[in-house]
């Protein structure tokens, strides 16, 4: 029951055997957008090509930041050369892995608005806008396929690892959308976004990897409240 716009929409557009040679069904999934209540705009994007829908609507970000605040923080002069201690695991393990909110606001103090917009420009993103409630911050799906695809190289190699295993073990009941559809033989990486109890907002963006191929997409949904209420069911609804 948690197979929500990302799954459907990622089953519309098919999944490679390999990245090479290879088209999305972006009409078909564009149709199956047309039909889905509220705003649905997505993209997909490899190295060499980018295909989606609606790329440069701006919506906010909600949890979906949460990942930027990752990279900015690992970032930090005085982090990305030394070791994690456990006070570094202990805001950013809950932060990714579970969405705490009151962690993810912690980060954001310690980095700071400014490290993330430096980060926005540095990953090649045109139309980020950082707010004063982070979770109100706008993102577009052409930006954060942009983010994801690069997303290991704007890593520090010494946490490379660290990172993109948080990405890759959110927890359980938050793996709904692309985490449910995950093509053989590819691992992904991926953060969500949505409105508690509001249905507003629900977003996925992730990469996906197999051996040197890489795919990055973003689901980007607003204003379904009815639809992500019945397919997600209440209890989903009240997560941040």
């Amino acid at each position: 029951m948690r197979r929500w716009a990302a799954a459907a929409l990622l089953l519309a557009l098919a999944w490679p055997a390999c990245a090479q040679a290879w088209t999305p069904h972006i009409a078909s999934a564009a149709r199956w957008a047309e039909g889905r209540q509220g705003s649905i705009t997505f993209a997909v994007r490899t190295e060499g090509h980018l295909w989606g829908r609606g790329l440069d609507r701006q919506v906010p970000s909600a949890s979906v930041f949460k990942a930027m605040l990752l990279v900015t923080y690992l970032r930090q002069s005085g982090v990305r050369h030394r070791d994690l201690n456990d006070g570094d695991r202990a805001v950013l393990r809950p932060m990714i892995r579970r969405s705490d909110n009151v962690a993810a606001t912690r980060v954001r103090d310690i980095v700071g608005n400014r490290a993330v917009v430096r980060l926005a420009h540095r990953a090649g993103m045109t139309r980020f806008v950082i707010a004063s409630v982070w979770g109100l911050s706008r993102i577009t799906a052409r930006d954060q396929t942009k983010f994801f695809l690069h997303i290991e190289g704007l890593l520090p190699k010494r946490h490379r690892a660290y990172a993109l295993r948080l990405l890759r073990t959110i927890i359980p009941s938050q793996r709904w959308g692309m985490a449910q559809v995950i093509p053989h033989g590819w691992t992904l990486y991926f953060k969500g976004g949505w409105g508690s109890g509001t249905g507003a907002v629900d977003h996925q963006v992730g990469l996906l990897r197999r051996g040197p191929h890489r795919i990055a997409i973003a689901v980007l949904t607003t204003g379904s409240p009815a639809w992500i209420a019945r397919v997600l069911g209440p209890r989903s609804l009240m997560r941040p």
